[in-house]
């Protein structure tokens, strides 16, 4: 039963070819499937990970980001998956590309692992209302007290959730080649935390690379595809647990699917009264980031804080 799940997962192998592998019928590679994902559904959420209130080395090993992100645990972000959908749900369906897609809020650490996997959420879902639904349900996500995620401009600045600074470039290919290094604690601030945040990403591409049936749209009903996605979720801990070598091609997701900064104007998340005023402060303790990483950056050739290796840092697996 767990080598037809694996090979239909892994390999987006057909049932038939399943069949034929393995002498069965449809039906018994059907139900061995099934039998499969709901013990998987059953244990999936105790292998998430569970947070720690150490600092991850990923951090207190690094100069460039130790002290000043100390307090970071994780990066979110949300993900696109094929999705196959009928009836009146199609048009909500569509995400930006006109594709049809479910959306996947995830969590992680910087060990390439999933703190907390939410799924289902139509392709036209923005991230920041699958964020409010993870954080609103009973056992949903919870950042511990002093904590935070790092997230992209598509969510508001919270205490709990660090933004990059809007209008100031962001993205680690803008920072590529030479002279191109940051100019001001804006810049410098946005490019550290783009090298820290991309985590995220390299988590999407390494679990799109190994459960390949993520590529297209599962041919199963639609609570099945978004039941699939967690299965697989717990799936890919087990194996960055136990098997840490991955051969395989990994489908880095990089910056494909981010907007500009300020093409994100539209997007962002809606704040009631109380949490603009939170917002303002989140804004103020995020600057005040900034600064100290500027005023303590590293002085090359007399230089302004170009830092060699910042955009070369953790490269996809």
């Amino acid at each position: 039963m767990v080598a037809t799940f694996l090979i239909i997962v892994g390999h987006n192998d057909r049932y038939c070819n399943v069949r034929q592998r393995f002498h069965c019928s449809h039906f018994t590679t059907s139900q061995n499937f099934n039998k499969i994902l709901k013990a998987l559904n059953t244990i999936a959420p105790d292998m998430m990970i569970k947070l720690s209130t150490r600092i991850p080395a990923k951090i207190k090993e690094s100069t460039r980001f130790m002290p000043f992100f100390k307090n970071c645990i994780g990066a979110i972000d949300g993900t696109h998956i094929p999705a196959m959908v009928t009836g009146r749900e199609v048009s909500s369906f569509r995400n930006r590309h006109g594709m049809q897609s479910q959306n996947i809020l995830a969590a992680c650490n910087f060990d390439l692992q999933f703190i907390y996997v939410l799924s289902g959420w139509e392709g036209s879902a923005h991230d920041s209302k699958l964020l409010s639904d993870a954080l609103s349900r009973r056992n949903g996500l919870q950042v511990p007290q002093g904590k935070y995620f790092l997230v992209d401009c598509g969510f508001a600045n919270r205490r709990q959730f660090l933004a990059p600074l809007r209008g100031v470039r962001y993205h680690l290919k803008d920072f590529g080649g030479q002279d191109r290094h940051p100019r001001n604690a804006s810049e410098l601030f946005n490019l550290r935390h783009a090298s820290l945040r991309k985590v995220i990403e390299r988590t999407f591409g390494v679990f799109k690379s190994r459960f390949t049936i993520f590529k297209m749209a599962p041919p199963f009903p639609f609570q099945t595809q978004a039941e699939l996605v967690l299965a697989c979720a717990g799936l890919h801990n087990f194996l960055r647990k136990e098997c840490r070598s991955d051969e395989f091609s990994v489908e880095y997701e990089g910056d494909q699917d981010i907007p500009p900064l300020d093409a994100e104007e539209e997007n962002v998340e809606c704040l009631s009264q109380s949490q603009l005023q939170q917002s303002t402060e989140a804004n103020a303790w995020r600057m005040s980031i900034a600064n100290v990483v500027w005023e303590s950056r590293p002085i090359y050739n007399g230089g302004d804080g170009n830092e060699d290796d910042e955009t070369e840092d953790g490269n996809a697996e």
